[in-house]
């Protein structure tokens, strides 16, 4: 039932690393487990972003089996890899040789990611990832039967893009694979001009989960109830279709150092909207 977990990132000071990253300073990542325990987090969205892929814990044996002694310790899950890698090279504008090279590291990724037991990688298409022709589309879909053909058995793939909805909906018929479905992120999408609570009710047999954020029109993240988004209706929205699935608080960040007190109070504001709108 509707359990909250967090981006990877969010409970470590940025330390001008940006709004999302992979803490790699020495203890970072493992830390934010015990932090995340802390503050009853239900699990941690990892992040596997092109900088340094290769020192990501998911990447090596050791760090796998690190991981998975982390959260059998702590009891924090991991059910999502946020595959930023992708955004910064996507399937696409680069030549042949590098696309194979992505399906590739992509394949793996997947074998890796079942090895931990999780079983669903964040694929986001917009920003620098964002399609912009039927040629890129083509060789989107391309790149995601191929790779699909090799996944692991109960392996899923969340689109998260900037596609309206009925051009989600053709990407989707045209992938043509029930592994396919879309994470929804508030944020993004009332950043760009949409209504969460009319895309929920046109999108929601294919989402599986749902990135917390809040966005001004054509703005930036900003905290929780300051921007574009209408908690209450897109809570209510997601009480009418009975919806079971998580949520990631993929939130603006505040001051470097003060990052457990923020989250705490990120998630008293999700709790509050569930207890509302979904356990009624």
């Amino acid at each position: 039932m509707n359990k909250i977990g967090i981006m990877q990132g969010r409970l470590t000071p940025s330390q001008g690393r940006g709004i999302q990253f992979f803490p790699f300073g020495p203890g970072e990542w493992q830390e934010e487990f015990v932090k995340a325990k802390k503050l009853g987090l239900y699990d941690i969205d990892f992040d596997f972003d092109l900088e340094c892929y290769e020192e990501n814990p998911l990447w090596t044996k050791k760090g796998r089996k690190e991981i998975k002694e982390i959260i059998k310790k702590t009891g924090v899950k991991v059910e999502h890899i946020t595959a930023d890698f992708f955004m910064r090279r996507p399937f696409f504008r680069v030549d042949k040789k590098t696309q194979k090279k992505n399906e590739d590291i992509f394949i793996k990724l997947m074998k890796y990611a079942d090895e931990i037991g999780i079983h669903n990688i964040e694929m986001p298409i917009l920003d620098n990832s964002s399609i912009k022709t039927k040629d890129e589309q083509k060789t989107f879909v391309e790149s995601m039967l191929h790779c699909l053909a090799k996944a692991p058995k109960n392996m899923t793939i969340s689109l998260e893009g900037d596609l309206s909805p009925d051009s989600f909906l053709k990407l989707l018929k045209e992938i043509n694979n029930s592994a396919v479905k879309i994470v929804y992120d508030i944020g993004n999408r009332v950043g760009l001009g949409y209504s969460p609570e009319n895309e929920i009710l046109l999108l929601y047999k294919h989402i599986t989960h749902i990135h917390i954020k809040d966005k001004k029109f054509q703005g930036t993240t900003v905290p929780l109830g300051t921007g574009s988004a209408n908690f209450d209706k897109i809570f209510s929205t997601l009480a009418s279709i009975n919806f079971k699935g998580n949520f990631i608080l993929q939130v603006a960040r505040g001051e470097d150092g003060n990052e457990e007190k923020k989250i705490s109070k990120d998630i008293k504001f999700v709790n509050n909207y569930i207890e509302k709108y979904l356990k009624k």
